[in-house]
Protein backbone atom coordinates (compact mmCIF):
# COMPACT_ATOMS: atom_id res chain seq x y z
CA UNK A 1 0.00 0.00 0.00
CA UNK A 2 1.41 3.35 -0.98
CA UNK A 3 1.62 6.40 1.22
CA UNK A 4 -1.07 8.09 -0.86
CA UNK A 5 -3.56 5.29 -0.23
CA UNK A 6 -2.70 5.24 3.45
CA UNK A 7 -3.40 8.97 3.75
CA UNK A 8 -6.79 8.64 2.03
CA UNK A 9 -7.79 5.67 4.16
CA UNK A 10 -6.69 7.36 7.36
CA UNK A 11 -8.50 10.62 6.47
CA UNK A 12 -11.71 8.71 5.79
CA UNK A 13 -11.33 6.61 8.95
CA UNK A 14 -10.59 9.61 11.16
CA UNK A 15 -13.58 11.54 9.85
CA UNK A 16 -15.90 8.56 10.30
CA UNK A 17 -14.60 8.07 13.85
CA UNK A 18 -15.17 11.76 14.50
CA UNK A 19 -18.72 11.38 13.24
CA UNK A 20 -19.28 8.35 15.44
CA UNK A 21 -17.83 9.65 18.70
CA UNK A 22 -18.22 13.45 18.69
CA UNK A 23 -21.95 13.88 18.17
CA UNK A 24 -22.61 16.91 20.35
CA UNK A 25 -23.15 19.61 17.74
CA UNK A 26 -24.75 19.41 14.32
CA UNK A 27 -22.00 21.54 12.79
CA UNK A 28 -19.30 19.07 13.89
CA UNK A 29 -21.26 16.21 12.32
CA UNK A 30 -21.56 18.20 9.08
CA UNK A 31 -17.83 18.93 9.07
CA UNK A 32 -17.05 15.23 9.53
CA UNK A 33 -19.35 14.36 6.62
CA UNK A 34 -17.68 16.98 4.43
CA UNK A 35 -14.21 15.65 5.24
CA UNK A 36 -15.38 12.15 4.34
CA UNK A 37 -16.66 13.43 1.00
CA UNK A 38 -13.45 15.36 0.39
CA UNK A 39 -11.28 12.31 0.97
CA UNK A 40 -13.49 10.25 -1.36
CA UNK A 41 -13.35 12.98 -4.02
CA UNK A 42 -9.56 13.17 -3.94
CA UNK A 43 -9.28 9.39 -4.04
CA UNK A 44 -11.62 9.18 -7.03
CA UNK A 45 -9.77 11.99 -8.79
CA UNK A 46 -6.37 10.34 -8.45
CA UNK A 47 -7.58 6.85 -9.36
CA UNK A 48 -7.41 7.30 -13.18
CA UNK A 49 -3.92 8.79 -12.85
CA UNK A 50 -2.68 5.80 -10.87
CA UNK A 51 -4.13 3.33 -13.37
CA UNK A 52 -2.81 5.31 -16.37
CA UNK A 53 -6.29 5.59 -17.86
CA UNK A 54 -6.43 8.07 -20.72
CA UNK A 55 -10.10 8.99 -20.40
CA UNK A 56 -11.15 11.06 -17.39
CA UNK A 57 -14.13 9.75 -15.55
CA UNK A 58 -17.28 11.64 -14.65
CA UNK A 59 -17.56 10.08 -11.21
CA UNK A 60 -15.52 12.70 -9.28
CA UNK A 61 -17.63 15.52 -10.74
CA UNK A 62 -20.84 13.75 -9.72
CA UNK A 63 -19.39 13.13 -6.27
CA UNK A 64 -18.57 16.82 -5.94
CA UNK A 65 -22.10 17.79 -7.02
CA UNK A 66 -23.69 15.45 -4.47
CA UNK A 67 -21.32 16.76 -1.81
CA UNK A 68 -22.42 20.34 -2.52
CA UNK A 69 -26.07 19.28 -2.30
CA UNK A 70 -25.39 17.50 0.99
CA UNK A 71 -23.64 20.58 2.39
CA UNK A 72 -26.48 22.91 1.44
CA UNK A 73 -29.08 20.57 2.91
CA UNK A 74 -27.07 20.23 6.11
CA UNK A 75 -26.67 23.97 6.49
CA UNK A 76 -30.38 24.46 5.91
CA UNK A 77 -31.11 21.91 8.63
CA UNK A 78 -28.63 23.69 10.91
CA UNK A 79 -30.35 27.05 10.41
CA UNK A 80 -33.81 25.54 10.87
CA UNK A 81 -32.88 23.69 14.06
CA UNK A 82 -31.15 26.74 15.49
CA UNK A 83 -34.22 28.88 14.84
CA UNK A 84 -36.67 26.40 16.34
CA UNK A 85 -34.63 24.89 19.21
CA UNK A 86 -32.24 27.73 20.01
CA UNK A 87 -29.02 25.72 19.62
CA UNK A 88 -27.35 23.16 17.40
CA UNK A 89 -26.96 20.47 20.05
CA UNK A 90 -27.97 17.09 18.71
CA UNK A 91 -29.52 15.94 21.98
CA UNK A 92 -32.18 18.66 21.60
CA UNK A 93 -33.38 17.14 18.33
CA UNK A 94 -35.83 14.36 19.14
CA UNK A 95 -38.28 13.06 16.57
CA UNK A 96 -40.62 11.70 19.23
CA UNK A 97 -41.46 15.21 20.48
CA UNK A 98 -42.83 16.44 17.13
Amino acid sequence: MSLLHLSFYSAFAMSSLGLAFHRTHLISALLCLESMMLSLYIALSTWPIENQTASPTLLPVLMLAFSACEASTGLAMLVASTRTHGSDHLHNLNLLQC
